[in-house]
């Protein structure tokens, strides 16, 4: 048979989870809801660009980085925008931009070069970046205005379509100051200039101040990016996904494969880190950090084992992890085990005892352990 270890995707909670963003939208909303851009960067945070597809058809658009993505997206059946959130990186990427209507990030002097260079059959479409104060990518609050001149000549000459104006905040999820001072560089920076708006991740979807004080006017979309929430994690450190009405779309579970009891003083795993306090039962978990799992995961890590919560033990190692199976002494070999997921502890659990984040996680799960579509 093959190895008790597999990652199911439910697309019915995918779809629950653009719903209550949407809801939540529409109920703090004293205009309009803003459109949508799911964002399925990837491989749709590890769930699958076709599964994401299916799921968020009601989305406005789709945002990714991968071209070859992109395309696929139109092959699958999106009819929709796409946005390509870094844009394109060679004069031969805009043949492809051309061809699959494909709205594009420009966010430096040389895309703009580039597309001024260009001859296309159809005016893409394009968000012209500010970097308002995440300082990875975009034009300068100096250089902003020259730069959308630049644009608005290439719409002139028929190479770009309709343009928009967009930023990226670095801490909408824990500092509303920070993100107040970015949205007024965003508004004062681009006050005057025609154009959709679009500048919200998730933290910032979430917190209705924000994207319902982004200036829009004349008819213009405003446009929301929300991310990692429609996954059914959180980008809180303060809120779990429960309370944001949030479901686990990924659901990573094994099996035990082997079964022991250890004396008090007997150590489990790699470097021993792991010393038993006096006799009890541990169990073998057929996941490891080959399988995506974080190794940093140590002792205490939340698991469930047969529907009952439990912690890991020790070191993961690269195929397997240990588990205490005190609080389950029904287990056996072949008893179900969830990592994170429905019927387990979240993914942003698991990560806050690893010291990383839920994103992390969910795109690092390992070609290797099938996806089961549910």
């Amino acid at each position: 048979m093959p190895r008790p270890i597999s990652a199911t995707i439910s697309l019915s909670s995918l779809s629950h989870n653009l719903h209550t963003v949407v809801q939540q939208l529409g109920s703090a909303a004293d205009r309009s809801a803003p459109s949508i851009w799911a964002v399925i960067k990837a491989d749709a945070y590890g769930h699958g660009i076709a599964n994401a597809v299916q799921a968020f058809h009601q989305a406005q658009g789709l945002a990714m980085l991968d071209l070859d993505e992109a395309v696929r997206c139109r092959e699958l059946g999106w009819d929709k925008p796409i946005l390509l959130l870094e844009g394109f990186f060679e004069p031969r990427d805009i043949a492809v931009l051309d061809q699959y209507r494909l709205t594009t990030a420009v966010h430096c002097q040389e895309q703009l070069d580039m597309l001024l260079g260009a001859s296309v059959a159809n005016p893409i479409d394009a968000f012209i970046k500010l970097n308002t104060g995440m300082n990875r990518l975009g034009f300068s609050v100096e250089e902003y205005a020259a730069a959308y001149r630049q644009a608005q000549a290439a719409q002139e000459r028929g190479i770009l379509g309709s343009l928009g104006k967009m930023t990226h905040f670095a801490r909408a999820d824990d500092d509303p100051v920070v993100t107040r001072r970015q949205l007024d560089i965003f508004t004062q920076a681009t006050q005057g200039l025609p154009g959709h708006a679009s500048v919200c991740n998730s933290a910032a979807t979430l917190t209705s101040g924000l994207w319902a004080d982004i200036p829009v006017s004349d008819g213009r979309k405003q446009w929301l990016r929300p991310g990692i929430c429609l996954y059914g994690a959180s980008p809180f450190a303060d809120k779990t996904a429960a309370q944001l009405g949030l479901l686990p779309a990924m659901t990573l579970s094994a099996q035990l494969i082997s079964v022991r009891g250890i004396a008090g003083g007997a150590a489990v795993g790699y470097g021993h880190s792991f010393v038993s306090p006096g006799p009890m039962r541990v169990g073998i978990v057929a996941c490891g950090y080959a399988d995506g799992y974080p190794r940093h995961a140590g002792t205490g890590t939340p698991i469930s084992v047969d529907g009952v919560r439990t912690q890991v033990l020790g070191r993961v190692s690269m195929d397997m992890l240990a588990v205490d199976l005190t609080p389950v002494p029904q287990a056996r070999v072949g008893t179900p085990v969830v990592l994170w997921g429905q019927g387990g502890p979240s993914v942003d659990e698991v990560a806050q005892a690893a010291g990383t984040i839920g994103y992390e996680l969910l795109c690092a799960v390992a070609p290797r352990v099938p996806k089961i579509i549910a």
